[in-house]
């Protein structure tokens, strides 16, 4: 078997090939949704965020593609690498540029090795990247947020770093009021009432999909963004306005979005992604507070349309341990890193060996804070778990 790589600046370069490719991974490596940011300048020159895809070739035929970047910082990527860079620094060595496959300010799990199925070809693929790569001139090639390469790829080329994020999981729930019922009766309580204050209150939610997202809906979700980003960061976001009114042209068959209104008035959005994988919450903006209008518009209304949807999870974003009382259960994410200086590879093999136990034991805790009633825990698909197992998203599940 003849083996190649290469890389390309340019994602348009594999319209043809990349959407046969990604089919079944998710909404994020989505042809529409990756060209979006290229197209409207969010990722490319004069951003930290350089285009550089691999593209994987039989006898002159692509058979995989992933998603990458020569990355100039760390911002974006969710998965934290500051001080490794400060190591390099103080050693008089540059760290960036790196190189990593994820999907910009787009901290989900999702499959990064789009076409490849055979693990041997896989690694050999990958060995022959990491070589380029480390050609190139790069200081590190990293692998973020993955759905299955940190069991497919050879694990002495990689270190596997491990992170947690909370996610919904439906359990055949034919109705939202079944999802409240296997609910403590206090959470339960809890969630009717923020109902009831906001209905008291004057504000209704509207829940949008494809067709029905216009673009004034989306402008006006553009205009509660950049104010929320300016709010809590300093800065109006990461994404463009022309970003979001490309995907309103062309991605809107996997958009959801959600607007609240007071007194007729919008005041707040927040938007989804969604396809048979899964719904994803993402993106969230308010032009003013009301207590408990984040919680209902950017959980409990997602929730809402994943069981009306038959969808068989519900990711609503990184971080969080308020989305553990809504239900949401802790769900182990992977990431792979390899340092192509050997004495800092093995320096950041020593640092994750220590970090693992503390995530372990924060699962742990966040797993027994889930708010699932007594006669829904002997049903229920999580609980306890002493090491994370090597596939995605999963864990050990026993009854308590």
């Amino acid at each position: 078997m003849s083996i190649t790589i290469r890389f390309t600046s340019r994602l348009c370069d594999l319209q043809q090939d990349w959407p046969q490719l990604s089919q079944g991974a998710g909404p994020f490596v989505d042809y529409r949704f990756l060209h979006a940011l290229e197209a409207c300048d969010c990722v490319g020159e004069d951003t930290a965020w350089q285009p550089h895809h691999l593209i994987v070739e039989e006898n002159d035929k692509i058979i995989a593609v992933m998603p990458g970047y020569l990355k100039y910082d760390s911002m974006g990527e969710y998965i934290f690498d500051h001080g490794w860079a400060d190591a390099y620094h103080r050693h008089g060595l540059p760290y960036y540029p790196k190189w990593i496959s994820a999907i910009p300010f787009t901290p989900v799990t999702t499959q990064k090795l789009l076409g490849m199925t055979e693990p041997v070809v896989a690694n050999q693929a990958v060995k022959l990247a990491l070589s380029a790569l480390e050609q190139q001139g790069v200081s590190s090639a990293h692998l973020l947020f993955t759905a299955n390469e940190h069991r497919t790829l050879s694990q002495p080329d990689f270190h596997s770093r491990l992170s947690v994020q909370f996610q919904w999981h439906n359990y055949d729930y034919a109705t939202f009021d079944d999802f409240l019922n296997a609910l403590t009766s206090r959470k339960r309580k809890d969630i009717r009432k923020s109902y009831r204050q906001l209905a008291a209150a004057d504000v209704t939610v509207h829940a949008m999909r494809d067709n029905q997202i216009t673009p004034d809906d989306m402008a006006f979700f553009y205009r509660c963004y950049q104010q929320t980003y300016l709010k809590r960061s300093g800065h109006t976001g990461y994404l463009s306005a022309a970003f979001f009114d490309y995907l309103c042209e062309t991605f809107r068959d996997r958009m959801l979005l959600v607007r609240a209104d007071l007194s007729g008035t919008p005041v707040a959005s927040a938007l989804f992604f969604y396809d048979d994988t899964g719904l994803y919450g993402r993106y969230w903006g308010s032009l003013t507070d009301i207590d408990g209008l984040h919680f209902i518009c950017c959980y409990l209304e997602g929730i809402k349309f994943a069981i009306a949807n038959n969808l068989p999870l519900f990711n609503p974003g990184t971080q969080g341990e308020h989305k553990i009382l809504r239900g949401f259960e802790p769900m182990y994410c992977y990431s792979m890193h390899r340092l192509f200086s050997a004495p800092f590879h093995d320096a950041v093999g020593n640092f994750l060996n220590q970090e693992r136990p503390m995530l372990i034991d924060y699962f742990n805790r966040a797993r027994d804070a889930l708010p699932f009633n007594s006669q829904f825990t002997s049903q229920l698909k999580t609980t306890s778990v002493t090491q994370p197992e090597a596939g995605p998203d999963t864990y050990t599940r026993q009854e308590k």
